[in-house]
């Protein structure tokens, strides 16, 4: 899925080493998320349906910002490392 690629992708520009806060940002992520599912987080979304939708649009307030930063992002220097110049 999109982690992988990403994994991926991190992996091939920074190495693995690097690359291992992300891998365990995923992992641990994904954990958080399975438990709140399983304590009735699902529940409370039932129960209270407009959290549903607030959530929605917090969720595409923060993506909408974090894409205009990488769109506003100025390129990385030639020099700088993990840019795949070794």
């Amino acid at each position: 899925g999109p982690n992988n690629l990403m994994l991926l992708a991190s992996g091939t520009h920074f190495g693995w080493r690097r690359s291992l806060p992300h891998l365990l940002g995923i992992s641990v992520g994904f954990g958080v998320m399975l438990i709140l599912v399983g304590l009735g987080l699902g529940e409370v979304f039932n129960r209270v349906p407009a959290l549903h939708g607030v959530l929605k649009w917090v969720s595409l307030t923060y993506l909408l910002y974090l894409a205009a930063r990488v769109a506003t992002a100025a390129p990385p220097a030639a020099d700088a490392p993990g840019n795949g110049s070794r």
